[in-house]
């Protein structure tokens, strides 16, 4: 079988594009594949679809294949140019490749491939003997793609979070389609417009369409969303995970404040144990739960600070609204005379916010994809040691996590 009936087969190439010549050069790694059609055909406007006659051609060009015998192998071609009398003159359409691409389609969908299993850009570029650039080029046009082909549609339960793009306070607002586990949004900051931007994006139908929203009780993104959503504080759900947060600094507080004066003492009792009252009890090894159990047994503020943590943990088994705000009485008279005035201050501020707590019972969402997308991110940022960028950090989220068709047609 003759080079150019090879290439032709292995290449698909659709009627009138023929493979011509095939040039190789061992020297330089490279395969050379040029890439003609017959003279006298009529071709179609890429706009509207009317056959016209040739008007001249582009300057040749050329598109980078996936590999030959690990060799470079390149496709080259003079493509013509029709001149429609609604749109003018426009390049047509090749089959191998999307318009102004400087790869096949065959190897964008390689190069998404190994990115999506790298992970960084810089791994992708060594295994795939290509720049950073093109690389990067390849994942960006991916991202403008998946997010046109994106249909509209009711997002039911959203998750709102914020990121630290990078040290300095420097945050991005994300937007998390809880059922898909997917970045829907993102936007520089965390003030009221970063959220009030996603929703302006909107239509109303998809804003009435919203049935819950979890966040952190940052105020920015309560009044943006309350501003937005119908039927708002019905649908807010303050993330647990952020409440139990709270509650663990103060009981952290109570820690450092007790150390300090026990140290004064010439007692270390509280030496290295920090991590012992964050943690949950069952996430403990054995031997952490022994010195726990021990530490307990003696009267320390920390003690009973971590008390009244661990008893909030209850307040989400319940599934009605009353039985939760009962509960949650009992737990703020404990929790606000327990002399401990970091907890008496966490206690008064989860009352200011009681009925977006307590919406958990009925709502029964949480913010766990945002803190699982979060965790991914990280995991990509440390593996491409930061981004200096933040629209480079945007577009690798929504490469990895946005949950879009990235693959060229």
């Amino acid at each position: 079988m003759r080079d150019v009936d090879l290439y032709r087969q292995i290449l698909g190439l659709p009627e009138p594009w023929l493979v011509t010549d095939v040039n190789l050069d061992l020297n330089g790694g490279r395969v050379e594949v040029l890439v003609t059609h017959p003279e006298g055909l009529r071709w179609m406007c890429p706009q509207c679809g009317k056959h016209l006659a040739v008007h001249d051609h582009a300057a040749e060009r050329s598109w980078r294949h996936l590999d030959t015998c690990q060799l470079q192998t390149v496709l080259r071609a003079r493509v013509p140019r029709v001149n429609c009398p609604e749109h003018g003159v426009l390049q047509v359409k090749v089959p191998w490749a999307e318009p102004r691409g400087r790869f096949t389609a065959l190897m964008e969908r390689w190069i998404i491939d190994v990115l999506q299993q790298c992970a960084t850009i810089s791994g992708a570029c060594r295994l795939l003997r290509l720049s950073w650039d093109e690389v990067f080029g390849v994942m960006d046009r991916a991202v403008r793609r998946g997010q046109a082909r994106k249909k509209p549609r009711v997002l039911r339960q959203i998750g709102v979070d914020e990121k630290a793009f990078r040290k300095g306070h420097s945050y991005t607002t994300i937007v998390s389609d809880i059922e898909r586990s997917t970045i829907e949004y993102l936007a520089d900051e965390r003030k009221r417009e970063s959220l009030e931007g996603f929703y302006n994006s909107l239509t109303p139908r998809q804003r009435q369409g919203i049935q819950a929203v979890a966040m952190d009780m940052w105020e920015p993104y309560i009044t943006a969303t309350q501003a937005q959503v119908p039927e708002a504080p019905r649908k807010i759900v303050f993330d647990r995970f952020h409440i139990m947060q709270h509650v663990g600094q103060a009981v952290d507080a109570v820690r450092k404040t007790e150390h300090r004066a026990l140290r004064a003492a010439g007692d270390d009792t509280l030496t290295r144990t920090k991590y012992l009252w964050l943690h949950s009890q069952e996430n403990l090894t054995d031997a952490r739960r022994e010195q726990l159990s021990i530490l307990l047994g003696q009267n320390l503020k920390v003690a009973r600070a971590w008390a009244i943590k661990e008893a909030l943990r209850q307040l989400w088994d319940y599934h009605r609204e009353g039985w939760a705000r009962r509960f949650f009485a009992r737990w703020y008279f404990w929790a606000t005379h327990s002399r401990l005035e970091p907890i008496r201050q966490v206690a008064h501020m989860l009352k200011r916010r009681l009925d977006n707590i307590v919406t958990y019972c009925r709502l029964r969402i949480t913010n766990a994809v945002a803190e699982g997308i979060n965790s991914k991110l990280m995991a990509i940022k440390r593996r491409a040691c930061g981004y200096r960028n933040p629209e480079h950090f945007k577009i690798a989220a929504y490469f990895f996590c946005g949950g879009l068709d990235l693959y060229p047609r």
